[in-house]
């Protein structure tokens, strides 16, 4: 098989290892004496949703909504599914999600709260507090996304400014709970999945504003002053760790990254190639991380230290990339251009990096691949690699070469999927 397609091959694997249609009727309780509500958000959120609707009794009461990014809809009977902005949130995200507040609030004891949570909820469940309003929202959402800010850092901002993230969906309900989450983010913590709208919330208004100054993030002037009210004692914190709502409440999450690599690892095997699994929270800046991986690369395809090829290098986690430029990539695409200039075109080294999700960043592609000839065939077409880097346009550069990697929306996410092949 050529390397090319075992890349490609590879990340299938691990694309379908987090496929919700087999991986959640596991988790399915039985159903209660009462009304059965399915709520969710997330990037998985419909074919989560299906995959209940498939397998829950015909004769017990289901019925719900969630709410999904553009283009991530699936046809389902008994659950609505809505589709709304990501990553930025919009209108029709907080129309569904004060819906479901209410419709939540209208459960009883007797009665489950089945709540489907997934990458992607963060900006599709945004219901943010009357103070604040949703075009101040989508503005510090925008200046977060650009400053380079980790997710946990990220989420700990919009819990603050929501009205159903950070454990108050949990608390306005009076039913049991069952939240199934797929983890999107390093750790699995269910408080940083979606902004954790079924969990406590460990993070403090002073906390929020702690990332804003520490990332300069310009914030409209009503987020700042319903954070520092937050901080000063007149508006109440999130629900915490310890807090008695949560005695009804269980988060399970039942897909991760490490699953997804898993999967990888187990197609490499079957290939006769060795692996060597670099973790599944790996963090930093795209284009750094990229250096040190591809000294472990060269060191390996140089001395055979301290591996023999062939081997496969996989990880899994959440890159960042802080935007100084005005080109299209997102994190993924910045991380194998950057690769490729570090590796300087050695031979029988290949790679490629993917979101899970089939989105890298805002682009139509869940990532791409790199040859040991791509900054060669790159420079015949007028391209200067190092440039393009600078100018966060990695999208730019595997687009002129043809190697995206497309696979649209996945429906799933497990986070990204790095790869690095020495033959």
């Amino acid at each position: 098989m050529e390397p090319k397609q075992l890349l490609t091959q590879s990340f299938q694997a691990a694309v379908a290892a987090a496929d919700p249609l087999k991986i959640l009727p596991a988790h399915l309780p039985h159903p209660p004496s009462g009304e059965t509500l399915v709520v969710g958000a997330g990037k998985a959120a419909a074919s989560m949703a299906l995959a209940v609707e498939q397998h829950w009794p015909r004769d017990a009461a289901l019925e719900g909504l969630v709410i999904t990014r553009y283009r991530h809809g699936l046809p389902t009977r008994r659950v609505k599914v809505i589709e709304a902005g990501h990553p930025v949130p919009d209108g029709a995200g907080e129309s569904a999600a004060k819906e479901i507040l209410q419709r939540v609030r209208g459960l009883s004891p007797s009665d489950l709260l089945l709540a489907l949570i997934s990458g992607g909820g963060s900006a599709l469940l945004s219901l943010p507090v009357e103070a604040v309003g949703m075009e101040a929202l989508k503005a510090t959402t925008r200046e977060l996304l650009r400053s380079g800010a980790p997710i946990q850092d990220i989420n700990a901002v919009r819990k603050h400014l929501s009205a159903i993230q950070g454990g108050r969906l949990a608390a306005a309900c009076k039913a049991p709970v069952l939240a199934l989450i797929i983890s999107d983010v390093t750790g699995d913590d269910p408080t940083h999945i979606a902004s954790g709208p079924c969990a406590p919330d460990p993070t403090t208004y002073r906390d929020a504003l702690e990332v804003l100054h520490r990332h300069g993030v310009n914030a409209p002037p009503e987020v700042r002053e319903h954070l520092e009210r937050g901080a000063g004692g007149e508006v109440s914190e999130t629900p915490k760790p310890g807090d008695k709502i949560f005695a009804r409440v269980e988060n399970r999450v039942i897909a991760t990254a490490r699953q997804a690599l898993r999967a990888a690892q187990e197609f490499f095997h079957a290939q006769r190639i060795h692996t060597m699994n670099l973790g599944d929270s790996v963090t930093g800046e795209a284009s750094e991380v990229a250096k040190v991986y591809a000294a472990l690369a060269r060191q390996i395809a140089q001395y055979a230290d301290p591996m023999k090829p062939p081997v496969a290098l996989i990880s899994g986690g959440e890159c960042t990339v802080t935007v100084r430029g005005n080109g299209r990539g997102g994190r993924c695409s910045e991380f194998l251009l950057s690769l490729g200039i570090e590796l300087a075109g050695i031979p029988n080294v290949y790679a490629i990096a993917g979101d899970t999700d089939g989105i890298d960043g805002s682009e139509d592609n869940a990532g791409a691949v790199l040859l040991p000839d791509s900054l060669v065939r790159g420079a015949r077409l007028g391209l200067d690699a190092r440039k393009l880097l600078a100018d966060n346009d990695a999208y730019g550069f595997f687009s002129r070469l043809e190697d995206l990697v497309v696979t649209g929306p996945t429906r799933t996410n497990v986070n990204d999927y790095r790869a690095i092949l020495i033959r």
